[in-house]
């Protein structure tokens, strides 16, 4: 039987020293260690982290998963019951050495019912109350900052890839012939963002008869199940996606939530198609609650229909 050690930190600039410690304390014999890269952040669902991933297809029936501390694994109660649903179908015990859950077993089940023992089910819980409490008080400090920020003058938003004192410039040298991919070289910004700066100075502006540009698509509003929203806030968005997420409204249901969100079809889409790795396969473990979250959306989406 295996002593699978798994540690982990939210950004480049931590080390796992504490971690370490506290580890070394317990006295693990033979530890294998699982370390994922630095800045690995807790909003990825533990399944999906590489390094975990790793832990879980290298352990067998009987060995031991060690960490330091819960929140080096897990944070919400979907996470927590996920894994724990994973460890328990694996035969693989879960210890934590430091915290709240140092002395508890959170694998232990019932020996007839093989449910969750009604102790855990309640400790997973208030963990998940904690943490959400935690987490509406940064995003009301936030808030409160933004506000006073606004009030003294500053705008928030994200700053346009073209600084506004070299816009002129661009412009002049766009005018003057130089191309879309050098003033983007010259200006360490992406082609698009210099496509924005000139885009009214470009050939085919006002070339476009009203009668050849298909209509715009109308912003639809769909809940997307929370597991689905939890994978996507972890995962490399585009602007317009990222936006979408940022601007959804939480809907609890029970003790899980769905994001209601507003946003074209074409969004809607490319979401669903981020959240593809959720039905498992090509190494990814299946967690049955999230694929059921994924075809849930995935419902939702279809029935917008097929565009033109």
């Amino acid at each position: 039987m295996a002593n699978l050690v798994y540690k982990r930190v939210s950004t480049d600039q931590q080390s796992t020293s504490r971690q370490n410690l506290v580890l070394d304390e317990a006295g693990i014999e033979d530890p294998v260690v699982f370390e994922e890269d630095p800045g690995t952040s807790s909003r990825l669902h533990p399944l999906q982290r590489p390094k975990f991933r790793e832990l879980l297809t290298y352990a067998r029936p009987g060995d031991t998963v060690h960490i330091s501390e819960m929140f080096r694994l897990v944070r919400g109660t979907g996470h927590i019951l996920d894994v724990l649903d994973v460890l328990h179908r694996d035969q693989v015990a879960l210890r934590i050495h430091d915290g709240a859950f140092s002395a508890m077993d959170l694998t232990a089940r019932h020996p007839r019912t093989g449910e969750l023992l009604s102790t855990v089910k309640f400790m997973v819980q208030t963990l998940a109350a904690a943490g959400e409490l935690q987490r509406d008080l940064q995003r009301e400090l936030t808030y409160d900052g933004l506000r006073a920020a606004e009030a003294k003058g500053s705008k928030g938003g994200r700053r346009p890839a073209v600084a506004a004192e070299k816009t002129d410039d661009v412009r002049t040298a766009y005018l003057e012939g130089r191309s879309i991919t050098a003033l983007a070289r010259d200006h360490g910004v992406s082609r698009d963002a210099i496509r924005t700066a000139v885009a009214d100075l470009m050939p085919d502006h006002n070339a476009i008869s009203q009668e050849d540009t298909p209509a715009p698509e109308l912003p639809v509003t769909l809940d997307m199940p929370g597991k689905v929203a939890d994978f996507l806030r972890a995962s490399d968005l585009e602007p317009a996606e990222r936006a979408a997420l940022d601007q959804g409204v939480t809907v609890r249901r029970g003790q899980g939530y769905s994001l209601r969100i507003t946003a074209v079809p074409g969004v809607h889409r490319q979401l669903l198609a981020r959240c593809q790795p959720l039905d498992g396969g090509q190494g990814v473990p299946t967690v049955p609650a999230q694929r059921k979250a994924r075809r849930e959306y995935e419902n939702r989406v279809t029935g917008l229909g097929v565009p033109d």
